[in-house]
């Protein structure tokens, strides 16, 4: 199959079990001149594994905003490129929007090649709700906007999803356990589709206690799930912003919050660190 000349092809791969590439994708990669990877030294033996011989060309944060142009520059030569990432689907907590959005800004085609993706996998296996979810990506580095983060956090109804890293998933679950409370219910899905794959479920007490107890569940890349608030603590918020926007006409925002929180019983800081989002 050749490649439609000038376009952008956004291309899935697999997130673990190369079994997962669909044949569309390795169509795709055959065909196009060019293909765009967060990081060439894992694109390689992806594409070595399926005897895919084609010019690579690294895109990561620290380069995607000056590389564009010259990608783009190509595409307008008739070159067909495809944007993949380290593992699963581009754009998700990975490179890549700044390209697609310049891509499209200059009239040229992007078009979705899709495939696994680590939170939708991780989802389907939770047994949470799925109707309505809240994707959070990578929390912050450090531990105070972490945890900060989480509290605003506390009162959302809808199922919340993260990414994590070996080296910070018991910090992760820590935090999790102050700003949700010991009975939330938590998934942590790690290495899903690879050899070691497992998926914990439980309270937040009981999974960090898991966790903590067994060194290989401390292993891996991780997708956490953690249930929404109850109906009672959706409800709470509300009123607390209600009397919040009251107060802040008079009083600065944090005293405004202060007050709200103390006479709805929502969390001072889902109220201060969400006035902006309502």
């Amino acid at each position: 199959m050749k490649s439609e000349n000038g376009v952008l092809h956004v291309v899935a791969t697999p997130i673990g079990n190369l079994g997962d590439i669909s044949e569309r994708a390795l169509s795709v990669l055959r065909s196009v001149d060019l293909i765009c990877a967060e990081d060439t030294r894992h694109t390689r033996p992806l594409l070595a594994h399926f005897g895919i011989d084609k010019p690579l060309f690294a895109l990561h944060d620290h380069n995607e905003e000056a590389a564009s142009a010259l990608i783009i520059e190509r595409m307008q030569s008739g070159a067909s490129v495809a944007l993949v990432s380290d593992a699963g689907t581009p754009l998700v907590s990975d490179p890549g929007f700044r390209l697609v959005r310049a891509t499209r800004e200059a009239g040229i085609k992007v078009t979705p090649v899709p495939g696994a993706s680590a939170l939708i996998a991780a989802l389907s296996v939770a047994g949470l709700p799925s109707d309505k979810f809240v994707f959070e990506g990578f929390l912050s580095n450090k531990a105070s906007a972490r945890r900060e983060r989480m509290q605003q956090l506390a009162v959302e109804p809808r199922t919340l999803i993260f990414y994590e890293s070996s080296h910070r998933i018991v910090d992760h679950l820590e935090d999790a356990l102050a700003a949700f409370g010991a009975e939330r219910h938590i998934v942590i899905a790690r290495e899903l589709t690879k050899l070691f794959e497992t998926v914990l479920d439980g309270s937040i007490e009981q999974v960090l206690a898991r966790v903590k107890a067994d060194s290989n569940q401390q292993k891996g890349e991780f997708v956490v799930l953690v249930s929404g608030a109850p109906a009672a603590a959706d409800s709470k918020l509300h009123e607390g912003m209600r009397i919040y926007k009251a107060l802040t006409a008079h009083l600065k925002p944090s005293v405004a919050a202060k007050i709200a929180a103390e006479l709805s019983g929502a969390p001072r800081k889902a109220l201060y660190g969400g006035s902006a989002e309502a």
